[in-house]
Parts: C-alpha cells; structure tokens; sequence
C-alpha cells in the first residue's frame, strides 16, 4: 500500500499547513511571548489545539496512519513507523492530559496542567507531507518521459499497394509493408529503404545532429526525422519490435527497478523504533512493580513520556528542510532539482558517464577551417558556398550560411537551387554553377591537415564544374567545459565519454579533455548497459545528456542529469537539469549536493541528541537518586530548541558557497 500521487496529498498538506500554524501559535506563545499570552485560559487553549490537531492527524495524515499500520503488520519498522507512533503519542497524552488531568501524577504537571504537545502532532504530519510531495512529484517524471517517448512515432502510416498510397492506423502496419515517408515526417517503423534516398536526422537515436544519407538498402528506424527527399522503405520491426519500442521499454523497466530511496533517517528509524519500543515497554513494567501508588497511572505515564519525548520533531524536519532549502539555492545557481532524492545521492558520486553531443560539445557544428585549394580566396569560397546553401535546411549549411554572416560576408543571390539527398547542393551564384557536397579523399586529405583533428565533417566546394576549395566543420567543444572537467576530476570523479559518435570523433575529444575514459558507436541500449557494469562494480553512477538516445541511460543511472537545452526526453528522465546546458553547473550541483547531505547530517545529530538526552529522563532514570520526573518545561523548551536548531542550520545552505 503506497502513497497517493502529490496531486492527491497537495489539498492535505495546505489544510494541514493552515491549521497547525495557530496550534504553533497557541502552544508556543506563552514561552516565547508570556505577556501578549497571560490572558488565554490554558484549558480553552489545549482544546482549540485539539480541535485544530485532529484533523490534521486523522485527515492529512491519512495515508501515514496506513503506512504506520503496514509497517506494524510485516514488522518492518520506518520513517512512518516513527513518525506516527510519535506523534500517535502525543495527540493521544495531550488528549487524555486535557480529559484526566488531575489524575496524573503531581510531578508531571505544571503552573498550567500536565503540558500538552499537540504542536508536535500537527507541525510533524505537516512536515512529512511536504516531503512526501517532493518525493512523488519527482516519481512523476517517469510517466512524462514514457508519454514523450511514444508520441514521437506518428499516428499513422502511408502503405503503397500495387502503386496506390492509403493512410492506415500505425497499429495496422505488418512486417513486409511497403511504406512512404515524406520531407518533414517521422518514420512510423524500422526498415530498410527500397526506393529513393534522402537524409534522415538519426539524432534521436545517435545524439549526432548532421542527418544521415539513405539509399537502397539502408536501414531505417521508427521515429527518426526524414529531412529532404521522400522515400520508399519495407516495414521489418512492427509493434513492440521496433527500436523506438524498445528505448520505451528500457526506461520502464529501469524506472520499476530502481530502488527505493533508502534516506538516512529510515536507515536509523529501522533501529531506533524497536529500541524506543523497548525502552518505553520496559519503563511501563518497571514502574508497575516498583513505582509509587498509584503504581499503574505511574507506570503509564511514564510509558508514554518516553514515546512522546522520541516524537521525531527535530528528525522530520532534518531531511526536508535541508533539501527544500538546497533545492532553492540550486535554483540560484542554474541548477533545477526534479527529484530530492538525486541531490542526496549525488554528494557520494563516483563516477560520470557523460554524453558527447550537446552535453561536453555545442551540440551543433560549426565551422573550423576554409581551405582554398584553386585561385579563389578562402573568403570567396565561403561565400559562394553559404550562397549556394543559403536555402537548405541542413545543419551543415546553416553552420555554413553562419560564418559566412559572422566574417561580414555579403551573399549574392543563388538561382536553380536543386537539393540531392545524400551528395549535397547546386545553385547558380553570380552566373556560376556552385555545387556543394561530399568530398573527394585527396580533398579530405588537404582540407583536415590545417585543423589537425579527426572529429571534423569535410564538404567540398566546387565552381562551375573545378574544385575551389574545402570547408571542415566540427562540433565544437563548449568554452565551460575544459575547466568545469577538471574541477570534477578534483572533486574525485571519474569522467568517462559515451557516444553514439564515430570512433575517431570520440578518441580526439576524450585525449583533448583528458577524460578517463570512452565508449564510441553506442548505442541507446549498450548506453544503459555501460551504467549497469559500472554500478555492477561498486560505483556509483551519475550519467549527463541531452537526447532522446539518453534516457535509457538516465533512467538506470544513480542520478541523473539533463541538459535544459536537450530534449524533452531527457528532462524528463532526469532527477537534476542544468538550465544553461553548461557543465560549470555540474560542479555547482556536486559542490551543493554535498553541502546539503552534510547539513541533512548534522541536523540528525542534532534531532538525535535531543532525543538521546530526553529518554532517559523520561523513563524516570533520575527518580530514584532525586525524585525527579521529566520536566514537562524543559521537553517542551528541549523540542523547540531542536527543531530550531535544525531550521537555523538548514538556512545556512542559501548562502553556501558553490
């Protein structure tokens, strides 16, 4: 039995918020202000806290009290278990205080009455709801990626019999159909080009933006983006079988099989219930047989005073506020935390596996080098090559047509565009024929040596029929990346590259970053497979990308991180995103997730000496030496100064350095 959806728990919390500030207010009031307070009658105080606690417990905290009952039932003791025999306690001591007060013995009551701590009750579901919200708004995020993943195949197919098109239900297509794609349209299933050719952007699968050239014979895969021509292919993979079908199931299944979030103060609840059991059990016996008359009220209240003095006040603000806190402070710093539990995991972090495209490089290819290679300038080649360009939609032409505007050059005119899918462009620029295309080894020879770098895509510029000269493009690596590299690398993180790039792309990148490592060719499912070997070894694994090819990898990774500028997908899949797409806000994320988990730390020590300083107190360990009960003032003061020792330190993290 789980917790509902945060949309579900959200009106809770808002009553629970609206209700338990004036229980604050009542039962704090007269310690912090006694003069605005000395004219409220205690007792009609403890009833309108009563009244205000109530539903608060038994309403919002519905779903806790289930949870509770569960971890009683399979003797699995948590954080519910904790949390509501506390604060089940407290409501129920206060409630019987208000109802037999003057049966209580004399030492456990004040100028006021047996103290009451319905503050407690009510300021704890509130809290723990907040960050059962937090949790379950991040589980959300699966169902988003799985609904982007299946809306990018279309909704249906265009089937060729005998030469006649009809439109059909994607579910409708068979293995062995003959199907037609258009320019501008999403490949329904996988299969293999029978007739045309054309380029089609594989981005979704590989994370390269430059589309790949189809002919005859070339696979093809469901969701991918055909970009010119059209084109005839023979469905193969249908339904489930497609690869678009599998990257959905992976994610799924990664998503179903992560573990629980196993917080620290679960880890300690697990062994701190049963102990406080214990001592609240043996308290009531011994008090029974050697306590004073009445030997049973004696018995239990005292009993009952070790339970409530074990209220987790100070424990169910620890994690929360320090996360809500953090999760502020990452906003500050370009870094948007969609799951709590992420920053929390990300402080022991070993290892970073990190996408190539759009993660460590721009994402989109520029150009690096013109090299003229006739009796053209290198400045006339680019010209009449951005012209001739200036009306394809192509990522290399837009590179093109783009530092041709950035070196101030002006474009004439280009006439007779004709666009071939799979070998480049012509066009008459200035009277002359320009073509612009795949280039020639000897070209490719010529044109790389001035850029030394393997990670380029040469196009060769041709007028009016003799080559003029070559362009090399690359995907250029981001300005923040070499720095913010070597401050992971500082942090004690192993860096190693996975891409669905070339080999000699991905060898020049990693030796130029100096990473530990790289996998090249891969892909979305040996993505994923990469994050299960590393974590089959002991590391913890956080994974960085932008693209669809990604969020297998995400899905099954420790923590996972998107970059804002990447896809949908992605972000979805992602427990952090890096708003800016800038790798800087990787190391502000690491810096920040571990300040938060050393804060969440300290405010457990906090929470935990109060209660291991109050329990025995409350178990009358004092009786027999001085004859004295726990004071109801000092666990009324010792709460508060926990829980405010707690939030003041957990505000320090909106100032902390990143």
């Amino acid at each position: 039995m789980g917790l509902p959806a945060a949309r579900v728990l959200l009106p809770r919390f808002w009553v629970a918020l609206a209700l338990s500030l004036p229980v604050l207010v009542l039962a704090m009031g007269p310690m912090i202000a006694p003069a605005a307070f000395h004219r409220l009658d205690p007792e009609l105080s403890g009833w309108l806290q009563a009244i205000l606690t109530t539903p608060v417990f038994f309403w919002s905290g519905k779903y806790f009290l289930r949870r509770w009952w569960k971890s009683i039932r399979e003797r699995d003791p948590n954080m519910f278990t904790l949390t509501v025999t506390g604060t089940g306690a407290a409501y129920f001591y206060s409630l019987a205080a208000l109802l037999f007060g003057d049966s209580f013995p004399a030492a456990l009551r004040d100028a006021h009455g047996v103290p009451l701590y319905f503050e407690a009750t009510a300021f704890i579901t509130t809290v723990v709801l907040l960050g059962q919200i937090l949790e379950q708004r991040a589980h959300a995020r699966t169902d988003a990626a799985i609904r982007a993943l299946m809306n990018l195949a279309p909704a249906t197919a265009h089937r060729v019999v005998d030469g006649r098109e009809t439109d059909v239900p994607l579910d409708a297509v068979q293995v062995g159909d003959v199907l037609r794609v258009r320019p501008g349209e999403k490949l329904p299933v996988d299969g293999a080009v029978t007739e045309g050719v054309s380029n089609v952007d594989e981005s979704m699968l590989t994370g390269e933006p430059v589309p790949v050239a189809k002919q005859p014979g070339d696979p093809v895969s469901a969701g991918t983006l055909n970009t010119t021509g059209s084109f005839l292919f023979r469905a193969e993979r249908v339904g489930r079988d497609t690869l678009l079908a599998r990257i959905i199931r992976l994610v799924e299944e990664a998503q179903e099989s992560e573990a629980p979030i196993q917080r620290l103060a679960d880890r300690v609840s697990a062994r701190f219930v049963p102990a406080v059991a214990a001592i609240a059990t043996a308290t009531f016996a011994l008090w029974w047989w050697l306590g004073p008359t009445p030997a049973f009220i004696h018995a239990l209240v005292n009993a009952v005073a070790v339970l409530i003095i074990a209220c987790p006040c100070a424990l169910g603000l620890a994690t929360p506020v320090s996360l809500v806190t953090g999760i502020g402070r990452g906003a500050q710093a370009g870094v948007l935390v969609k799951d709590a539990a992420a920053l929390e995991r990300l402080a022991s972090a070993t290892t970073l596996l990190i996408d190539k495209t759009g993660t460590l490089t721009e994402g989109k290819p520029r150009v690096v080098a013109v090299t003229p290679l006739g009796t053209l300038s290198a400045d006339d080649v680019l010209r009449f090559a951005a012209a001739a360009e200036s009306a394809s939609e192509h990522p290399l032409a837009r590179a093109i047509v783009a530092a041709a505007h950035d070196r101030g050059l002006a474009l004439p005119d280009a006439r007779d565009f004709v666009a071939e899918p799979g070998s480049g462009v012509r066009a008459n620029v200035d009277s002359r024929s320009v073509t612009v295309g795949r280039v020639t080894n000897t070209t490719r020879d010529a044109a790389v040596a001035p850029v030394h770098d393997a990670a380029t895509t040469v196009v060769e510029v041709a007028v009016d029929g003799l080559v003029a000269g070559s362009i090399a493009l690359a995907d250029a690596v981001k300005a923040t990346t070499p720095d913010a590299l070597r401050e992971l690398h500082r942090l004690g993180l192993k860096i190693v590259m996975v891409t669905g790039d070339r080999e000699s792309t991905a060898r020049t990148v990693a030796e130029t970053l100096k990473l530990d490592g790289y996998h090249a060719g891969v892909t979305p499912e040996r993505k994923q497979q990469l994050v299960r070997e590393h974590q089959q070894a002991g590391e913890r694994v956080v994974f960085a990308g932008d693209g669809l090819n990604d969020a297998p990898a995400l899905a099954a990774a420790d923590v996972a991180i998107a970059m804002g500028t990447g896809t949908d997908v992605a972000m979805h899949s992602a427990g952090l995103v890096l708003v800016k797409g800038d790798l800087g806000a990787l190391v502000k994320a690491v810096h920040l997730s571990r300040a938060t988990l050393r804060n969440i730390k300290q405010n457990l020590f906090f929470a935990f000496v109060y209660n291991g300083l109050g329990l025995p107190l409350a178990a009358g360990a004092l009786y027999p030496i001085f004859g004295w009960l726990l004071n109801p003032m000092f666990a009324g003061v010792a709460m508060s100064l926990s829980s405010i020792s707690v939030v003041s330190n957990a505000l320090r993290l909106r100032h902390a350095r990143l």
